[in-house]
C-alpha cells in the first residue's frame, strides 16, 4: 500500500524490492525492458506509482523499446495481492447475467459476477464472495474454468474464471449499479451474442472456456 504523500518513485522502489517478480525482464530479443528510472529523459515526466487507491495502482515505468528507444509504459496492478475472480452463474439451466450499470462507457451492460481479489482470500474464496455480495446466491457447486488477461496492454495479471451452479438468488446489489437479473437459455445467448447485446469480455471468455469444458 503506497503511504500517503509518499514520493512516486519512493512507492516504486518499494514495490520492486517487495513483488521483484513484476520487475523482472524477459531473456530474448524482442521485448520492452524495464530499465533504472535515471537512463530516461526528466522531460518524459513522472515515473513510478503515479496513482492508487484500494483497488489499483497505476505504474508508469521506464523501459527500453526493441529499437533501442527509452520511453514510459503504463500497466495497471491490483492493489490487493489476492485473486480477482469472475463468475458464471447458472439456475435450473439458465445463465444469469446482471444488468449493470458502468461507469466507463456511461451505460448499462450484461454482464456476469466479478470483482478485485480480497487480500487473505484465495480465488476460490473471492468467487464465491462476489455471488454472495452481488447476488445474495445460495452456491451449489464452483468449478474452475482458467483465467483470462483483461487487457494485456494495460492489466497486469489474469483473472480466475469460474463456472457456478446456483440453487437460488437474492437481494441485488443495487449500491453498485445493478438494476436486475436476466435470464437466458444458452440458446437465447448465443444470439444476444450475435446481436450485439453482451459484450463484456469476461461473460464472453467465461461462457467459451464453459462450453469447452462441457459444461454448458
Amino acid at each position: 500500500m503506497t503511504r500517503a504523500h509518499e514520493d512516486p518513485m519512493d512507492s516504486y522502489r518499494r514495490l520492486r524490492r517487495e513483488q521483484p517478480d513484476l520487475f523482472r525482464n524477459d531473456e530474448g530479443p524482442g521485448a520492452i525492458d524495464l530499465v533504472d528510472p535515471s537512463q530516461v529523459p526528466e522531460d518524459l515526466g513522472t515515473l513510478g506509482v503515479v496513482y492508487q487507491d484500494p483497488y489499483i495502482r497505476l505504474l508508469r515505468d521506464p523501459v527500453r523499446f526493441p529499437d533501442g528507444r527509452l520511453g514510459t509504459y503504463l500497466r495497471i496492478l491490483g492493489t490487493a495481492d489476492a485473486p480477482s475472480a469472475a463468475i458464471l452463474p447458472v439456475l435450473d439451466g439458465r445463465v444469469l447475467l446482471m444488468e449493470n450499470y458502468r461507469h466507463a462507457v456511461r451505460g448499462w451492460t450484461l454482464e456476469i459476477p466479478r470483482g478485485f481479489g480480497t487480500d487473505g482470500l484465495t480465488a476460490e474464496s473471492n468467487a464465491l464472495k462476489e455471488l454472495d455480495e452481488e447476488l445474495s446466491a445460495q452456491v451449489e457447486s464452483l468449478t474452475p474454468i482458467g483465467v483470462v488477461h483483461p487487457d494485456t496492454g494495460l492489466h497486469s495479471r489474469p483473472v480466475h474464471l469460474f463456472f457456478a451452479t446456483l440453487t437460488a438468488t437474492g437481494p441485488l446489489e443495487t449500491a453498485a449499479g445493478i438494476r436486475s437479473l436476466v435470464t437466458f437459455t444458452p440458446e437465447e445467448l448465443d444470439r444476444n451474442i450475435v446481436e450485439g447485446t453482451v459484450t463484456d469480455g469476461f461473460t464472453l471468455t467465461a461462457l467459451t472456456q464453459a462450453r469447452l469444458r462441457n459444461l454448458l
